[in-house]
């Protein structure tokens, strides 16, 4: 029986294992690096021990270390969760070897399905060789990890060469291991996975199927289960081809086998050695606990000969901290409030006041809803994300509720590509014309008992506002009766609320500040001053850091005088695990270059300047 835990992972993962723990009666053990000294999985675990550094390749991918620090807290089994270690074969020996119970399939298992391109000769299934043009588009894959990095789409020939170099550096970043390879990319597939669970008696169950097309760069937004629309027929296959990729490995503990499904049929992609991201869809469909069946197999049980069927619809949202305006930049800074509303399920390693950084993913939480039927799921996550309080960095929060609510995604049509559709009208701004009012009257309301009134109408008071990219000025007025604002009624205003009546209709806003920056309900705002700072603008064509990051790279040769291109690629920026290029604006001349390699810049830092010639 397993008395400590220990969990090679952090944040939510690290949670989520936690909390069956504490229902089995299982001690925990946390590990973190030095920026996650604070982190919500350090403090929340009974025992937390250190890896000295920041980064993942300093910290959450030392084996050796998460090794020593199970064995010095007293551990007696190592769960590695998902991402890092979790499919690293050479890691879960050295968990067996130090005496310790491993929570995962056998080595031998990881090492024959880890490993994309093992996999896919395990099923037959050959990586392309040469490519040609007759082979485009082309997927350029890392053979390792998960998550969308070390993935790019090439289409045309001459872009290869970029796309493997930068999906080695991104790969070898995030997993240790810059192995890639490339596959046909097939362009309006359904990405459709089943998620499996074997004990050590032979039971294989396959546990039902999941749809995750909504994808941005390749990683996972909105996953559901079971997928939508698919034939009896099929659904069958994808059963039999996952029991039979488990079964040819001896494969024990939870799992994952990867399908593209187009056109009616089911192209193989990869098996994942571990638990999904996306597994609180299963949890919520099977009723079963996938982390305490995972401790139980690992134990020795023997699982039922039948699984359990599914009951209803479940859909999970991942919140980031991103910008999907902005090609999805990673955004840092402190999460000041996050409550979702009674009746979803809420997996997050963030609590109020904690630091967003830039070492690791930009993933905030999972919201998860379960319903009899896919619409009422529908429904009632939409509706749940729409409400949830949310004061911090930008997230993706207005994009995952316009998602739900989309026609090809509710009428189930969506394929992989449905963001390189969407993105434009998904993320076109629709800020609360009201909201500048209502952040100026609960601003005023806090220095209004220091004002007077006057018999004689004064000019009103002026408050200005950056929502949305744009200015916005509001005007109010102190008067005998108290705040007015020309063509809205103020039905009530102090620091916290503040009721509008707007054509008859009233309206409220929940104000909440912080510093120069005020959140309206679900609309973000910037305090401005009230008189413009009179400071130098930038030189046009000036290259500003779109996020916090560290310059991994810079273009060869390139230095202060060199001809660029529009769109050529100049540095890269690596964030959250992901890398990022920097290209130039324009044709012209890099008239200065300001960072160099492994210099940390922060979000608006000027990196370089192309000119244009006159």
């Amino acid at each position: 029986m397993i008395s400590t835990l220990l969990v090679a992972n952090r944040g939510e993962i690290a949670r989520r294992i936690f909390r069956t723990c504490a229902e089995l009666g299982i001690r925990t053990v946390a590990v973190h690096s030095d920026a996650d000294e604070n982190a919500l999985h350090a403090r929340v675990a009974d025992t937390a021990v250190r890896l000295p550094g920041n980064t993942p390749a300093e910290t959450y991918l030392r084996g050796d270390l998460v090794v020593k620090a199970a064995v010095a807290a007293g551990a007696d089994a190592v769960h590695p969760g998902y991402g890092f270690l979790s499919e690293n074969a050479d890691f879960a020996r050295a968990v067996l070897d130090a005496g310790l119970l491993w929570i995962g399939p056998p080595p031998a298992a990881i090492e024959a399905m880890a490993s994309k391109t093992r996999a896919k000769e395990l099923m037959g299934i050959a990586p392309l060789g040469d490519v040609t043009d007759a082979d485009l588009p082309v997927l350029v894959k890392a053979a390792a990890g998960g998550g969308g990095r070390g993935m790019r789409i090439v289409r045309r020939l001459d872009e290869l060469g970029t796309a493997l170099e930068g999906a080695r550096a991104e790969a070898a970043s995030a997993f240790g291991d810059g192995e890639v390879f490339v596959e046909p990319y097939i362009e309006r597939g359904r990405h459709v996975e089943v998620q499996i669970l074997a004990d050590t008696h032979g039971t294989v169950w396959p546990l039902g199927t999941r749809d995750c097309s909504l994808q941005r760069r390749h990683q996972k937004v909105i996953e559901e289960a079971p997928a939508p629309g698919l034939p009896e027929g099929l659904v069958k296959e994808l059963y039999a081809l996952a029991v039979r990729a488990a079964r040819s490995v001896a494969y024990v503990g939870a799992g994952t086998v990867e399908f593209l499904v187009a056109e009616g049929r089911a192209h193989f992609l990869e098996m994942n050695t571990r638990l999904q991201v996306e597994h609180p869809v299963t949890e919520a469909v099977s009723g079963i606990d996938l982390v305490a069946e995972q401790l139980r197999v690992a134990e020795g049980h023997a699982l039922p000969l039948d699984a359990p069927r599914a009951r209803g619809h479940a859909i999970e949202a991942r919140l980031y901290a991103e910008d999907p305006a902005r090609d999805w930049a990673p955004q840092t800074g402190t999460l000041h409030r996050l409550a979702v509303p009674d009746g979803v399920r809420l997996d997050t390693g963030y609590t109020d006041g904690d630091e967003i950084g830039v070492h690791y993913d930009a993933m905030l939480a999972k919201v998860v809803a379960h319903a009899p039927t896919r619409a009422e799921a529908l429904r009632k996550l939409a509706h749940a994300l729409e409400n949830t309080t949310l004061h911090g960095p930008t997230t993706n929060r207005d994009l995952l509720v316009r998602s739900l609510r989309h026609e090809e995604f509710t009428a189930a049509r969506m394929d992989t590509g449905f963001y390189e559709r969407h993105l434009t009208e998904l993320t076109a701004p629709a800020p609360d014309p009201h909201a500048p009012l209502a952040a100026a009257l609960a601003d005023a309301h806090g220095r209004s008992r220091f004002r007077g009134w006057r018999n004689v109408p004064s000019q009103p008071q002026t408050k200005r506002y950056l929502m949305a990219g744009e200015e916005h000025e509001v005007h109010y007025r102190h008067t005998r009766e108290g705040l007015t604002a020309d063509g809205v009624r103020v039905v009530h205003a102090d620091a916290r609320l503040v009721v509008l009546e707007v054509d008859g209709v009233r309206r409220k806003f929940d104000v909440s500040t912080y510093g120069d920056q005020v959140h309206v309900n679900n609309t973000a705002l910037t305090a401005l001053p009230r008189f413009p700072d009179a400071k130098a603008q930038l030189a046009p064509g000036s290259l500003l850091a779109p996020m916090p990051g560290t310059v991994v790279r810079v273009a060869e040769g390139l230095e202060a005088g060199s001809a660029v291109e529009a769109g050529q690629p100049l540095l890269w920026l690596e964030a959250m695990k992901m890398q990022h290029q920097i290209t130039a604006p324009v044709t012209g001349v890099l008239s200065e270059l300001r960072v160099l390699v492994g210099q940390q810049v922060e979000p608006g830092s000027l990196l370089a300047v192309v000119q244009a010639p006159l």
